[in-house]
């Protein structure tokens, strides 16, 4: 493509096959000339052009259409023999297209969009979370099977980190917990001169509810968030894109270790939030109320029985399936920003504690139901 001058203004001389295989070579060029000042006439010459099709046409005409908006005259030479061809293309750039109207809306309608939309993400939420236990069990499966290796030392080290670095914590809260329930039901039985009932408030309430409860809340926080930050990292520095293309299963070797993990420390970790939750209850009930260790135990064992403990402990591992589940899906909807990380890790933790209190009320309903 050159251009010239001659009496009639600026010749622009094309030459070539403007095919949609070679235009794309002069399309910035176009663009170019489309933008530069070249007169108030312009004189397309199209006679050196050898093979052209509508993707060459078009380019042309967009050209001559872009010069004449601007004011400038524009003629074509040597078109003859592509006439009909840019006849079409004219025909179809002056085709008026409506544009596109916007739905009507109203408060009402917004209101159902957002429902719809709540219902659709809860139902990818649930497929996602459905798709890594279907892929953790068929995982365990091939591991039983001895289709794949088993790597106990990858579970072990993700119960070192999830369970026994959470003890101290864990303890601590617990005990913590149980101190205050304790002062405070001993406070308030005290004016019906029924304080040592305060021993069944605590026996029951810690190990049936606040135990448990208290400590998945804590795990979904503490390793939760940990293990949606790992994944995460893995999927921006594509480390888990690496699985794949070297035939590995990301959810048999990020996820599953982690869920194993969690299925087996949560109930021993709610099992010693349980102990120092009655700790802490017999040291305050020692010193504020004046019931001894002795008759505390003594009154306990009146008010609970084995299946008080497990009625807690059963939770366990349901939460902690719950707990790991949310936080590999969220982990691996992480995308390549800090920003999408951070964003994921608070969603992983706030959802695993709605989840985690639901599941609690829901057994809470099914032990009402059957009469425990």
């Amino acid at each position: 493509m050159e251009a010239e001058k001659s009496q009639k203004g600026i010749v622009l001389k094309l030459a070539g096959d403007w095919l949609s295989r070679t235009i794309g070579s002069v399309e910035e060029k176009i663009t170019e000339t489309s933008k530069a000042d070249l007169g108030k006439s312009l004189v397309v010459d199209c006679s050196g052009i050898g093979r052209m099709d509508t993707s060459g046409a078009f380019l042309i005409e967009r050209l001559a259409r872009q010069m004449g908006e601007k004011g400038r005259k524009v003629e074509f030479r040597g078109a003859d023999k592509d006439k009909t061809l840019f006849e079409a293309v004219r025909k179809a750039l002056d085709v008026k297209r409506t544009p596109p109207q916007a739905p009507k809306r109203t408060s009402l309608t917004d209101v159902f969009a957002k429902i719809g939309e709540g219902v659709f993400a809860m139902g990818r939420e649930v497929t996602s979370g459905l798709n890594i236990v279907g892929a953790a069990l068929y995982g365990a499966g091939r591991r039983m099977t001895g289709q794949t290796q088993i790597r106990p030392a990858a579970i072990v080290n993700q119960m070192d980190r999830m369970g026994v670095r959470a003890v101290p914590i864990i303890a601590l809260m617990s005990f913590l917990i149980g101190a205050v329930i304790a002062q405070q039901g001993a406070f308030q039985l005290r004016n019906f001169g029924a304080e040592i009932f305060v021993v069944d408030l605590v026996g029951i309430l810690q190990l049936r509810e606040i135990g448990v409860l208290l400590t998945a809340i804590m795990i979904a926080g503490r390793s939760g968030s940990a293990i949606t930050a790992e994944i995460g990292s893995m999927k921006m520095r594509e480390e888990v894109d690496a699985l794949h293309v070297i035939g590995l299963n990301p959810i048999g070797v990020l996820i599953f270790p982690r869920l194993v993990a969690l299925v087996i420390v949560l109930p021993l970790l709610a099992f010693i939030a349980d102990l120092a939750g009655l700790l802490g209850a017999i040291v305050v009930t020692w010193v504020y109320s004046g019931i001894t260790p002795d008759a505390f135990l003594m009154r306990l064992r009146g008010a609970i029985d084995v299946g008080t403990v497990f009625a807690g402990l059963i939770k366990a591992p349901f939460m902690a399936i719950v707990i790991g589940i949310m936080a590999s899906m969220e982990g691996m909807k992480v995308g390549g920003s800090a920003e999408s990380l951070g964003r994921h890790v608070t969603a992983s933790v706030v959802k695993s504690i709605f989840l985690v209190i639901l599941m609690d009320a829901v057994f809470a309903i099914f032990y009402a139901a059957i009469g425990y």
